[in-house]
């Protein structure tokens, strides 16, 4: 349930995250106002109307942040609250000892040496 759940809240942190940046991309700057005193912007027919633009995309912009800063908190607090996964492969492994009485075989011997060709330096 837990992974699910951190599954959900990792999708929807990257989807708001993804819409932050493109409503903050859409957006004017302070200096898009002065190109408009000079007769360079036409506000007055758009979309939203005169102002209705910047209102509705920063406010937009500010509950998308709003949401992002809790899917943070809320990432933070799913992460810190998994169980520890093992640091090492044979931490969870179970020891094998053979039963009273077999015989333990010997390890094979070395191969001879003897044959093998030395590497000219």
């Amino acid at each position: 349930m837990s992974d699910m759940l951190f599954s959900l809240v990792l999708t929807v942190h990257v989807l708001v995250g993804l819409g932050v940046i493109g409503l903050v991309l859409v957006q004017h700057g302070k200096g898009a106002d002065a190109g408009a005193a000079f007769g360079g912007g036409a506000s007055s027919g758009s979309l939203f109307g005169s102002s209705g633009s910047a209102n509705f995309l920063s406010r937009t912009t500010a509950v998308l942040a709003t949401v992002f800063f809790i899917t943070s908190l809320s990432l933070a607090y799913l992460a810190s609250n998994k169980p520890a996964a093992p640091s090492s492969i044979m931490e969870g492994a179970v020891p094998t000892v053979p039963a009273a009485g077999t015989a333990v075989p010997a390890p094979a011997a070395p191969a001879d040496d003897s044959k093998a060709q030395a590497i000219p330096k």
